[in-house]
């Protein structure tokens, strides 16, 4: 297939770019600058270089490809509009049959011991703006349509659980400030597992659905913190954090973070017949991946 995507030097978008090739797909990355040009170049794809925001240029790329695969956001307050000026550009240019593959994520569930795809949306601030958007997509006619929503992800060091090993130490001895206070549970997904499940979700995935994306392993942040303490020889003493102090620290991101989420993204096994298979996100710890440098 013929594959416009967003985000190709990005964390998620480079490991789906490389799945993407590896696969035989055929990809036109829109890239940012010469530099980014160069690296999806060496990776094999067509880059453009240009603005998700130009809605000129996302309509024409959307028009020329077979699917659009969507990773790319500003990650900062105007990451709203401008996903509703892209997915309206990718829609009036998709010719009819042809896929859009977006990229959303599982907060928007709220937290939960159990979470679905069913599970009603509870989305905290900091993403609350992603459901219009969402819906407007996945019901949009005449084309197909899925939604895939990362847990955290990890994988080369990289991701949310980098802030694990990134915590104050505190106290004599030393102890690791935790990120809230460690009983909250994270659903996570490793990077190469997740690109896999783009692939298999062109492919294979239903229009009008969308897919937790997560390993099916959900460790609390006390368990994290404490593995994290023993590789920095501090004996995996961890002090707690109060959510005020998390939410003052770091904002609406330190609010999403303090929910409880876990989940197995068994749809996705069953449907897609996706089967994650790189360690877990304490075996990643475990063996040294987020040690500092």
């Amino acid at each position: 297939m013929n594959i416009f995507l967003t985000g190709a030097t990005g964390y998620i978008g480079s490991r789906v770019l490389v799945a993407l090739i590896d696969s035989g797909h055929s990809v036109t990355a829109l890239v940012r600058d010469d530099h980014k040009a160069s690296r999806v170049r060496d990776q094999g794809a067509t880059a453009v270089i240009g603005d998700m925001r130009d809605r000129a240029a996302v309509g024409d790329l959307a028009a020329a490809a077979d699917a659009v695969i969507a990773t790319a956001t500003p990650g900062d307050a105007t990451s709203a509009d401008a996903d509703r000026d892209f997915v309206g550009a990718v829609l009036a240019g998709l010719r009819p049959g042809a896929t859009l593959l977006r990229t959303g994520g599982i907060w928007v569930h709220g937290p939960g011991a159990d979470l679905t795809e069913q599970t009603p949306l509870a989305p905290p601030p900091l993403v609350a703006w992603r459901e219009e958007i969402d819906n407007r997509a996945l019901a949009a006619p005449g084309i197909r349509s899925l939604l895939i929503e990362p847990g955290i992800v990890y994988g080369y060091g990289q991701g949310i659980p980098a802030l694990v090993f990134g915590g104050a130490q505190v106290g004599d001895p030393a102890a690791l400030q935790l990120v809230g206070p460690g009983p909250q549970h994270w659903a996570t997904v490793h990077v190469d597992d997740l690109a896999e499940l783009y692939v298999a979700a062109l492919t294979t995935g239903d229009g009008g659905e969308r897919f937790l994306a997560v390993g099916g392993d959900s460790p609390s942040v006390a368990e994290l913190g404490e593995l994290a303490s023993r590789r920095l020889g501090l004996e995996g003493r961890v002090v707690a954090e109060a959510p005020a102090d998390t939410v003052a620290r770091l904002g609406g991101f330190g609010e999403a973070l303090l929910m409880d989420q876990q989940a197995s993204g068994e749809k996705a096994r069953r449907e897609l017949g996706w089967k994650p298979s790189r360690p877990t996100l304490l075996e990643t710890f475990a063996a040294g991946e987020y040690d500092p440098a």
